[in-house]
């Protein structure tokens, strides 16, 4: 077994990849949210002054990389990769914002999970000597990924109560293997958890028993308990996901509620604007993260985070 493999699903690495710069780009509605000031842009209308709302999101990726790499003083050519991905077919969000700018690219489709698995996977690619330097990043689009899972928006179909809306905006984190902190230190990776949910508008249903496992397998292969952590963290559950992944884990013995918390509940007013269960899509948790959670880090207010994305969660 590898050296740096611990317990089942678990790696610690021994040279830990420092985030260097996060940046953020969201939606009008996400701009009007909870964590509206944390966010690096927010655009003017969903189709930012482009003729499809497929081109608006390769914008977002094309932009969030730019201000990422601004942020972080670096260029295009001190890049090893990029790792990205997003909710439509064969990535072309991805794939067309990026394809100008020369850099080796992983296209990668993990749904809402699309960000965690860019930083896992960009952070074994540090810490194994591969790359000195690695952009993790995604987005979604509310009106591109309703189009390809749901239904026309000019059809106004009503949304379920257990329904949620997907987030527009991108995400992006620049690894680096200069030592600066903070560090990405370890990666427990989830497995496909199926109870059976089939009702396509209660995604936090669907997802929750794969977090609730995933969470209840890093505490036993690291022998950590959730005080150790300021925050856990789930991409977007959403309200109903939230308080199934909260319940199955006191049914094992595991009680996170008083630090925990989770990226689409987080991301919207729920108070205010009506989201009904709460936001996902890829976008979700990458400007949660890349917004709010890396500057509260930066600000010494959080300094360990145990950020999880489901590794089954349709969009």
């Amino acid at each position: 077994m590898s050296e740096k493999h611990i317990g089942k699903q678990t790696v610690l690495f021994k040279n830990p990849p420092s985030i260097k710069a996060t940046a953020s780009i969201v939606g009008t509605k996400e701009g009007k949210g909870s964590l509206k000031h944390s966010f690096d842009y927010i655009i003017p209308d969903e189709l930012w002054g482009e003729d499809s709302w497929e081109k608006a999101e390769s914008k977002l990726v094309r932009e969030t990389l730019a201000k990422v790499l601004q942020k972080g003083s670096m260029s295009n050519d001190q890049i090893d990769y990029i790792l990205a991905g997003d909710l439509l077919n064969q990535c072309i969000a991805a794939n067309y914002g990026l394809r100008e700018t020369d850099i080796p690219f992983f296209g990668l489709f993990g749904a809402c999970s699309t960000m965690a698995e860019s930083l896992s996977l960009g952070s074994m690619l540090i810490d194994g000597g591969f790359a000195d330097s690695v952009v993790c990043m995604t987005s979604s689009h509310f009106c591109s990924a309703e189009r390809q899972f749901r239904y026309p928006l000019e059809l106004g179909s009503q949304r379920a109560p257990t329904s949620q809306w997907t987030v527009t905006g991108s995400g992006a984190a620049l690894l680096s293997s200069e030592q600066t902190g903070p560090y990405i230190k370890a990666v427990t990776t989830g497995k496909i958890n199926d109870m059976g949910i089939a009702d396509a508008n209660n995604m936090g249903a669907a997802m929750a028993p794969a977090a609730a496992d995933t969470i209840l397998t890093h505490f036993a292969d690291t022998g950590l308990s959730p005080d150790y952590y300021d925050l856990i963290l789930t991409g977007d559950l959403g309200k109903i996901g939230k308080k199934i992944c909260i319940d199955l884990l006191k049914m094992n013995g595991l009680d996170i509620e008083n630090r925990y918390n989770d990226c689409g509940v987080m991301i919207f007013n729920t108070q205010e604007q009506d989201i009904h269960a709460g936001g996902s899509g890829c976008g979700c948790s990458a400007t949660v993260f890349a917004g709010h959670v890396y500057k509260e880090m930066m600000k010494g207010n959080l300094k360990r985070v145990l950020f999880y994305l489901s590794p089954q969660e349709p969009s």
